[in-house]
């Protein structure tokens, strides 16, 4: 059981990481980072507006198999890949597809959340822009 701290003011970590525009946060090695804890957190706040528990978790286990974002969902859980990029690459299903090795739960979904646009919710592993992370939070 690894811990991860997320701040729940992204913009007060961009501060502390001196990050002062959009340009900069664009090319800053901390953009995937930041862009993972901003998801997660805008997650967490979300459910406790809805009046739900959290139910969100993050997995690393001793060798450094690491999913983004657990959320339970039913008997199992729901697994989630966080990626800034604009861009879509098959990279980024990699741990996904590998889950299941690691968790013995059921598992509910997967999802690809990141910053681009084109999305495919048909195949085993949803690809979503990040603006509908409402999708799978239900």
């Amino acid at each position: 059981k690894t811990p991860k701290l997320y701040f729940m003011d992204t913009g007060l970590a961009c501060y502390l990481l001196g990050i002062e525009s959009s340009e900069q946060l664009s090319r800053d090695k901390m953009r995937g980072a930041l862009f993972e804890n901003f998801i997660v957190t805008e997650a967490l706040k979300r459910r406790y507006n809805q009046g739900k528990e959290s139910n969100l978790y993050f997995y690393r286990d001793s060798n450094q198999n690491e999913i983004d974002l657990l959320l339970k969902k039913g008997s199992g859980l729901y697994g989630i890949e966080i990626k800034s990029a604009m861009t879509y690459h098959e990279d980024f299903e990699k741990t996904l597809k590998q889950m299941n090795n690691w968790i013995k739960v059921p598992i509910e979904g997967k999802a690809v959340v990141y910053a681009g646009t084109l999305e495919n919710t048909t195949g085993k592993i949803s690809l979503l822009n990040y603006a509908h992370l409402d999708d799978v939070l239900e």
